[in-house]
């Protein structure tokens, strides 16, 4: 992708009818599959519900931030608050269908929240919950109750990059260490493992074991 091309990506839609004042919140169902969520970087559906929050948009002018409706929620809580107060589907060129309320939309980011909170720190040492899941090194099965490693791997979105997990073999961890895009680090591995995985010490030592017995 060019850079031209990230910053026509990356801009608000444009005001479509200039001159008119633009409204700070629209609630719609999307009128096309081109616009992407400024919250979680996937498309937004034709049909489904979207929400815009107004943006000076600097070169571009004025136009919307387009953002799931349940991205928002769980990110932009009280903006949603906002639009809901306003009446922001009023605002649409397209109306919605049924709309989730605020309770609901409320339960679904608490959930999320709880979720998070949930979630390990990278890296962590677990065992395998259903034997399905390959290696993401080296693609064979991983067995089920075994310990993997699951190490950070950057994802870029636009032009944003996260770190996700991605599990490995202890045997598997050398070589996946060296790949670009993994963040994780050898260095103070076996620390971070004993922190992030809640398992015992015996437990983290034997899978550094393998770590360090295996070729990279």
């Amino acid at each position: 992708m060019t850079d031209n091309e990230r910053e026509k990506n990356e801009a608000p839609e444009p005001q479509e009818e200039p001159g008119e004042p633009l409204p700070p919140y629209v609630i719609e169902a999307a009128r096309s599959s081109r616009s992407r969520c400024k919250s979680c970087r996937r498309a937004i559906d034709k049909g489904s519900l979207r929400i815009g929050i107004l943006s000076e948009g600097g070169f571009y002018g004025p136009g919307y931030m387009w953002h799931h409706l349940g991205c928002a929620a769980r990110r932009q809580w009280e903006k949603v608050e906002e639009a809901y107060a306003q009446e922001a589907w009023k605002n649409a060129k397209q109306p919605p269908g049924k709309l989730p309320g605020l309770d609901e939309l409320r339960a679904q980011r608490e959930k999320a929240e709880e979720k998070r909170a949930k979630r390990k720190e990278l890296p962590y040492v677990e065992e395998d919950p259903s034997g399905r899941a390959r290696c993401k090194q080296c693609g064979e099965p991983m067995e089920k109750g075994s310990l993997r490693v699951v190490v950070g791997k950057d994802v870029t979105f636009g032009n944003q990059t996260r770190t996700g997990p991605m599990a490995v073999h202890p045997r598997c961890v050398k070589a996946a260490l060296e790949q670009p895009d993994v963040s994780t680090e050898l260095e103070g591995l076996r620390e971070a493992l004993l922190e992030n995985s809640g398992l015992p010490e015996e437990r983290i030592d034997a899978v550094m074991r393998e770590i360090e017995g295996s070729a990279s």
